[in-house]
């Protein structure tokens, strides 16, 4: 039984090799180390250090890098080609730019100047070895205690500008966990987003009407967000390039944000509210028009089409942002764009040059969009987006190969202003609720418009007068009912079958967080 422990525990045990040619001088260090209970195993050359990695298993190497024979550099190129991801951290007397610059971009772990004392090899360990555990702990501990305050506010916010800060801390944290250990802890978040979900359902249910009064004060929402934020960015003296990825989340922007910065700097970042329903039909239209869907019907009867109407949805929106443009009275150099497939999306990055003399270039992309749909329809998305850290990783993969982020490099290297939007945003839905209309009634999970619409009243909102909710009506007794939190309409007919095809898909056009709180971000070119 003994000897067996001691066999765990040797097996266990962080294995360091450490180079040196003076290794005999290293003996108080190397003895340091072994009481902290790290096995170090010392060799005096380069050639001796390669035989050892080849035949044994290390987790870490000590380098000197002036060694006679191979040195210290040559000997790291060495140890990459036999094992690529061993950290090596160089210890040398040489503090040469040129050395330390070699080092780094042969990717070491660390860099040590001599002489180093006994603690600074302990934290050069911790940081590469025992990283990923630290920072899991600190951050556990730290949301343990954001939990507290979170709840505590959540049962006091009672203003768009309380929601929307809750709402950025909620995704803070949901970015800093993900990639610790703590699977409880993400389990603890989503309960709170859950529960954060059913108390905003309550406070749209009360204040929502009155942010559409236009004698009121209410947040800059769809058709008010191009007059009050794009506008004010528009400048004569340099091009602005206005950016509108459809159906992107808060959190989808926030993972974006590091691959942008390379090229834009952050200048400001706003949560603008998305319009009911949030779903493009509704929401992009009323970004390009600046009108709400009942002022869109009437103003515009020749670009409008209602749920039930055949026909393409969002097919005019460079018409109506037009008709924006000469009712706020602008004279701009304006080419927009749609772009859906990969194709379009290259010839736009191959020939973005002739955008430089637009005052405006509007590009409307929409593979998030695409993404949210082939998760109800296709098994391997299914598999591949099965949560929201997956859906924001695919969404992240997507971005970094993307047309699009050529576009971005681009518009920087010609001076463009960059504005970053969406029209809303979207949520995973993993409760039915029944409901029953007529064939007429709309098809969408989170919203539906019809005749003598039956449901659970405390599943939704209701707008039994669409003009209350400025929509169009599309007959005499016609209403309309959003779902709230992570709910999904499904009707009694084939339930067994519809509700497991439909739960866990990501959908829009109802009352969440995710669907109506979305971004308005403004970079400047670096």
């Amino acid at each position: 039984m003994s000897d067996n422990l001691d066999k765990y525990t040797d097996m266990n045990q962080i294995k360091i090799l450490w180079v040196d040619d003076e290794i005999e001088y290293l003996k108080p260090h190397i003895l340091f180390l072994e009481k902290k209970d790290y096995k170090v195993q010392g060799c005096t050359s380069g050639t001796e250090a390669l035989e050892e990695i080849k035949n044994n298993n290390f987790d870490l190497v000590f380098l000197d890098e002036n060694m006679p024979g191979l040195s210290g550099l040559e000997t790291l190129g060495e140890i990459k080609k036999i094992k690529d991801t061993l950290p090596v951290v160089m210890v040398t007397k040489n503090e040469e730019e040129h050395i330390m610059e070699e080092a780094i971009g042969s990717k070491i772990a660390d860099y040590l100047i001599k002489p180093v004392n006994p603690n600074q090899l302990l934290l050069s360990l911790k940081k590469n070895l025992d990283h990923s555990r630290l920072v899991s702990e600190k951050m556990t501990s730290h949301y343990q205690q954001e939990f507290r305050k979170i709840a505590m506010d959540l049962s006091m916010v009672n203003s768009y500008e309380g929601w929307t800060d809750l709402y950025k801390r909620l995704v803070f944290w949901e970015l800093q966990l993900e990639d610790t250990a703590s699977t409880g802890m993400s389990e603890i978040l989503e309960s709170q987003k859950t529960e954060a979900n059913s108390a905003f359902g309550k406070f749209i249910e009360k204040n929502y009407k009155s942010w559409l009064d236009p004698n009121q004060k209410g947040p800059v929402m769809s058709h008010t967000l191009f007059r009050n934020k794009v506008l004010p960015e528009l400048k004569k003296d340099a091009p602005a390039l206005l950016i509108v990825i459809d159906n992107m989340r808060y959190d989808q922007w926030k993972a974006f944000e590091p691959i942008l910065n390379t090229y834009y700097k952050r200048e400001k970042e706003d949560l603008y509210c998305s319009i009911l329903p949030t779903a493009t039909q509704y929401a992009r239209n009323a970004i390009f028009s600046g009108l709400m869907p009942a002022d869109m019907q009437k103003l515009h009867p020749d670009l409008w089409l209602n749920d039930t109407e055949d026909g393409g949805k969002n097919m005019h929106e460079e018409a109506f942002l037009k008709a924006q443009l000469k009712r706020l009275g602008l004279n701009l150099k304006m080419q927009y764009h749609k772009i859906s497939n990969l194709k379009s999306g290259r010839q736009l990055a191959a020939n973005f040059q002739t955008q430089k003399d637009n005052d405006l270039t509007v590009i409307v992309y929409n593979f998030v969009d695409m993404l949210s749909h082939s998760k109800t329809e296709m098994e391997v998305i299914k598999e591949l987006a099965s949560t929201d850290k997956s859906y924001r990783s695919l969404t992240l993969s997507w971005f970094k190969n993307s047309p699009l982020l050529q576009i971005i490099q681009h518009a920087q290297d010609l001076g463009f202003k960059l504005m970053l939007t969406t029209d809303h945003g979207t949520i995973n839905v993993k409760s039915p609720s029944k409901v029953i209309g007529d064939k007429n009634t709309s098809l969408n999970l989170r919203y539906k418009t019809g005749r003598s619409l039956t449901y659970e009243k405390k599943d939704v909102l209701s707008a039994k007068n669409p003009n209350d909710f400025h929509l169009p009506s599309i007959n005499m007794s016609s209403s309309f009912i959003f779902a709230k939190n992570n709910l999904f309409f499904a009707y009694p007919n084939n339930y067994n079958h519809y509700v497991p095809y439909y739960q866990n898909t990501y959908q829009h056009g109802g009352i969440s967080l995710e669907e109506m709180f979305v971004p308005f971000v403004v970079l400047g070119p670096r």
